[in-house]
């Protein structure tokens, strides 16, 4: 969400000055934290003693329930701070204000100058006092189909916010619905895509590759890594038992990957397709640091399958290099995005010599000479390969 907050010349004379430029002159502002910083502002420039403000957003992501942009006097940037799924167990959020109005309350309104024994007893209301704030108000903040977000407002004016503040204030929610309902479906569209593809393909379909065929040619190094025995192990597990263990190895394998600038393009059934791209001057030896880091997080998940009597996971890599086709496959309503070509296929293969050889990750020759004198490699010698004429060299990393 975040970008360079970039004002729009006039002040707001008035609060219907606000609400005017909130519906006519944030088309070309992406991002709705810079949006509702500038509402701020205006809504100072209007008159309105707003002190600190705040929109809390439930998001679909795998990893993260929602997030909550802060803005208070003085900033010209607007805070995101992410919130986790487990915050509605915690104290922070039970008796808030967002809890009370998840619950239905369609304003919570607190008198901060009262004594607190006589008001709401929550951490929120006490900080509130503690910074010299007066008065709080929270509404919900309606989206399509009834789905509820927070927006909230709070000022150190003596005496609160007047009747005609509430009014104004209140007067902006169904506009700063419409307003942050696209951006946040917009972010929630690059979201999924980054969660379902990967970052770089989800940056071209958005950007417009949505044709079937097209593509471009990359040069990359491949890693197809797959999960040995899954089969017995999907027969006889319980299906829950069966999810955690390829979520666990997935996490294991895949986090790694990214952190080292690797994309995972696809998750097959218990295997993972993965390209670095060789544009990243050090890409194959960030492949080869990824598994490093992968070994180690599988041999601590291991240690806790052991702990807990199961059998340790164990799984075989194969890598290549070579240009693959980088694009849309599929039928007319239904694509991929996706690698495909002969790299695609040796790295697929040199995966299957893994059981033959007894090496957990097999090199072939052409990606081991990108890194040669880097890494500690073992010839292992060379293999002949289904689909391939001439027997391939072949090494082992047991980095």
């Amino acid at each position: 969400m975040d970008s360079p907050l970039n004002l729009h010349p006039g002040p707001a004379q008035s609060a219907d000055d606000v609400v005017r430029w909130l519906t006519n002159d944030t088309s070309d502002e992406r991002f709705v934290d810079n949006i509702f910083a500038q509402m701020c502002l205006r809504l100072q420039q209007a008159g309105i003693p707003v002190k600190r403000a705040t929109m809390h957003v439930l998001i679909q992501h795998p990893q993260w329930l929602g997030a909550r942009i802060l803005w208070a006097d003085g900033m010209r940037e607007a805070e995101i701070a992410r919130v986790d799924f487990d915050v509605t167990g915690r104290s922070e959020y039970i008796g808030s204000p967002a809890n009370e109005i998840h619950e239905g309350a369609t304003e919570v309104r607190e008198n901060l100058e009262r004594d607190a024994s006589l008001g709401r007893k929550h951490a929120v209301y006490d900080e509130m006092r503690a910074m010299g704030l007066t008065d709080y108000v929270a509404w919900p903040l309606y989206h399509t189909l009834g789905k509820r977000h927070i927006v909230t407002f709070a000022t150190d004016r003596r005496g609160g916010f007047t009747d005609g503040h509430i009014a104004a204030l209140r007067n902006l929610l169904p506009v700063l619905a419409l307003v942050s309902e696209i951006r946040v479906k917009n972010r929630l569209a690059r979201t999924l895509l980054e969660t379902y593809v990967g970052s770089h393909a989800g940056e071209l379909i958005l950007a417009g590759a949505t044709r079937r065929g097209t593509g471009t040619t990359v040069r990359a190094a491949i890693m197809i890594c797959d999960l040995r025995d899954f089969t017995a192990i999907s027969d006889n597990w319980p299906r829950d038992d069966v999810i955690e263990l390829l979520n666990g190895y997935f996490d294991a394998i895949s986090e790694p990957v990214a952190r080292h600038g690797g994309e995972i393009l696809k998750f097959m059934g218990d295997g993972l397709l993965a390209i670095f791209p060789l544009s990243e001057r050090e890409a194959c030896a960030n492949l080869l640091h990824a598994l490093t880091e992968a070994r180690q997080a599988m041999a601590a998940l291991n240690e806790t399958h052991r702990a807990n009597g199961r059998a340790p996971l164990n799984y075989g890599v194969g890598v290549h290099v070579g240009d693959v086709m980088y694009g849309n496959i599929g039928s007319r309503s239904r694509l991929d995005f996706t690698v495909i070509g002969p790299a695609v296929n040796m790295a697929s293969r040199l995966e299957a010599l893994t059981k033959q050889v007894g090496h957990k990750v097999l090199l072939s020759r052409a990606f081991a000479d990108l890194v040669k004198g880097e890494f500690d490699l073992e010839r292992v010698g060379e293999y002949p390969v289904r689909g391939f004429s001439e027997p391939i060299e072949l090494f082992a990393y047991h980095g």
